[in-house]
């Protein structure tokens, strides 16, 4: 398996290189070259499986030659080993048609961990046969942080460097990445919002002399190898409900288009998926673009759904790649533009992304979906899950074609827009106890490229 930059203009490289770079050097994301299918016969061979084994089958095309079977599986049972339930994602029913797919039973409640417990691990087995330390640099809304640093804590060759916007997310997201004492985790509180910090780790990476002084990578869903991973969970739900001899609508609450794109990824691969509904908060870039074409920055409103208070949404731009057919020099000339203008009219592309559709969610739609899962399911669901059930409530497909909302956070994470939302608070799970008794440790910094380059030009190492 080869990876080609969306820019078109960067190194092809191997899974092994694709995983340890991040961000192409064109300013671009990696992508395949060509997307591998399984066939029907090998998605029906996938019911009754573990998720590891799942997992093993997805998975393999993607990684090629640079681990073998074996080794796979082993990296593949440490990551999902420390989850909470043995399903690792498991399907809820709601009612005769609406499921949820709970992604929350990792180490820091949240979906990302589902990728980053496999990321963590693949970066020490690579690392393992070079004498390379590898500077891990991330900006986060909340839930990559926590789940990065707590995949990487402690690891050796490894530092992490997570930017969050200073209180723009919440307390216990908060917590769980500024409470981790591990000498290699650094936490910078952005004085801005999340866009913000994304830039500056894009900045990061497009900053040649800063860059060539550290083996700069990255934990974003700009990493390629956290996508595989979550394309894993597609498979797995849609299989349970019937795939591959019928199909299955996905609702997924996405910000940075990263969780939506792997199911994206999961449909090219030959899994039949209805429907994949975008859906946004008031923050609705993604919305705007799907069903109007207009892909142009507004200002970030903070909601109680912070993960998706996002303006730029950065994997948007390898459905892009697709859409103008995966031509790299025409999309870099798009992107350069975008980038100039915070502002892009998508035209005959955007007939080409029918597979999707996109929702707006306010607050109070937000809080009807959530109590809604309170009273008729007797579910505790976080607000970021509300969205994408508000959205899932809303979609016009046949009768018999199951519904599927990923629940992207465990409620605890939100305990208080919960509780206004509900009448009920949350408990914390026990793997979180004593999260605020812990001392915390973050830097604060301004949103200014050379005060965040210098804070960790003092405190990396070198190449």
């Amino acid at each position: 398996m080869r990876y080609v930059s969306t820019r078109g203009n960067a190194p092809v490289l191997d899974f092994e290189n694709v995983t340890l770079a991040g961000l192409a050097s064109d300013g671009g994301l990696y992508v395949p070259e060509s997307w591998p299918s399984l066939s029907k016969a090998e998605i029906a061979d996938l019911a009754g499986l573990s998720y590891v084994e799942t997992a093993l089958r997805v998975c393999r095309p993607f990684v090629g030659d640079a681990l073998t079977e074996d080794e796979l599986r082993d990296l593949l049972t440490q990551a999902y080993g420390s989850f909470s339930h043995a399903a690792v994602t498991p399907l809820k029913q709601l009612d005769e048609r609406q499921w949820l797919l709970e992604l929350f039973h990792g180490p820091t409640l949240a979906f990302k961990d589902v990728a980053l417990q496999l990321l963590g691990l693949l970066f020490e087995r690579f690392l393992s046969n070079r004498s390379e330390h590898l500077t891990v640099v991330g900006a986060t809304s909340g839930d990559t942080g926590s789940a990065a640093i707590q995949a990487l804590a402690g690891r050796a060759k490894v530092d992490i460097f997570m930017l969050h916007p200073l209180g723009r997310v919440s307390d216990v997201q908060r917590r769980q990445m500024t409470t981790v004492m591990a000498p290699n985790v650094h936490n910078i509180a952005v004085e801005g919002n999340f866009d913000d910090a994304q830039a500056l780790v894009k900045a990061m990476f497009n900053d040649a002399s800063f860059a060539s002084r550290f083996r700069l990578s990255a934990v974003n869903s700009i990493n390629w190898a956290r996508l595989m991973a979550q394309v894993v969970y597609y498979f797995y739900a849609a299989v349970r409900l019937g795939a591959p001899e019928r199909p299955v609508a996905f609702s997924v609450p996405t910000g940075n288009f990263g969780d939506v794109f792997a199911g994206y990824v999961a449909a090219k691969m030959g899994l039949p998926v209805a429907k994949l509904m975008v859906a946004t908060n008031v923050n609705d870039i993604l919305h705007r673009a799907l069903s109007t074409g207009d892909y142009s920055c507004g200002t970030v409103q903070p909601t109680a759904a912070p993960s998706m208070d996002i303006q730029v949404s950065s994997n948007f731009e390898r459905l892009l790649f697709d859409l103008h057919d995966r031509d790299g020099a025409k999309l870099a000339g798009v992107m350069k533009g975008f980038e100039a203008t915070k502002s892009m009219t998508l035209g005959n592309e955007r007939a080409k992304a029918e597979l999707f559709e996109s929702y707006r969610v306010d607050e109070d739609a937000m809080a009807l979906a959530l109590r809604w899962a309170c009273a008729n399911a007797n579910e505790l669901i976080d607000p970021h899950t509300a969205i994408g059930l508000a959205a899932a409530r809303k979609v016009d497909l046949p009768a018999d074609v199951p519904v599927v909302t990923l629940a992207t956070a465990h409620p605890a994470k939100f305990p208080d827009a919960v509780e206004r939302a509900s009448g009920m608070r949350p408990s914390m799970p026990a793997r979180c106890a004593g999260l605020f008794d812990r001392e915390e440790r973050y830097a604060t910094l301004p949103a200014e490229l050379g005060a965040v380059e210098a804070y960790i030009a003092d405190r990396a190492v070198a190449a």
